[in-house]
């Protein structure tokens, strides 16, 4: 993990950020709280990707509202989640792109917690969509515990590989492994001010 603030409490330029990991991680509960802590604007991807009935927006639609989002956020955004597709809207625009790498069995157990109370309490998921979680979904070819089984080693070469690329150079990349470190990682943006 890259230091967030030296002894001396200088602080860090951490204006335009993106929160990255495999489902469950808590990507989204750790963009709002970050966001709130620097007086920044929220983006949530999925409220962005998702159309009613599970239905995607085309990518034209997508990277509308996307721009639009960024763009409406010119004092500075935390985004949570990050697509192929929106790499390289969001990558050539962040300072700061912040990894949550937790071990396999803290994302499963989060990913199952989540959706079993997402299932039971029928809660609408995004703004935008009326997309719900379902036993159905949960137990078909699309559940989102086959996505996490296939994308989490994926994910963990992906974004080694992008921590690696020359064109990423500009970026500050925070690697939490942990969620007590993400806990201290809190804590101490709250001494930084910049």
């Amino acid at each position: 993990m890259r230091k967030l603030c030296s002894h001396k409490k200088q602080s860090i330029y951490m204006k335009f950020i993106n929160i990255i990991g495999t489902t469950g991680s808590g990507k989204s509960t750790l963009a709002r709280k970050l966001a709130q802590k620097r007086k920044l604007h929220y983006i949530e991807l999925d409220n962005l990707l998702w159309l009613d009935h599970w239905q995607e927006s085309s990518n034209e639609e997508f990277f509308c509202k996307l721009k639009s989002s960024i763009n409406a956020a010119s004092e500075g955004w935390v985004i949570d989640n990050l697509y192929t597709r929106s790499i390289d809207m969001i990558l050539t625009q962040a300072d700061t792109v912040i990894w949550l790498d937790y071990a396999f069995h803290i994302n499963f157990f989060r990913l199952t917690k989540r959706t079993l109370w997402r299932a039971i309490s029928r809660k609408t998921l995004w703004e935008n969509s009326n997309n719900k979680e379902s036993w159905k979904i949960m137990f078909s070819k699309k559940s989102i515990f086959l996505w996490m089984l296939q994308k989490y080693p994926q994910n963990k070469r992906r974004y080694l590989a992008m921590m690696q690329n020359p064109d990423y150079q500009h970026i500050q990349f925070i690697r939490l492994t942990s969620p007590q470190q993400t806990k201290e990682f809190l804590n101490r943006v709250g001494l930084c001010n910049g």
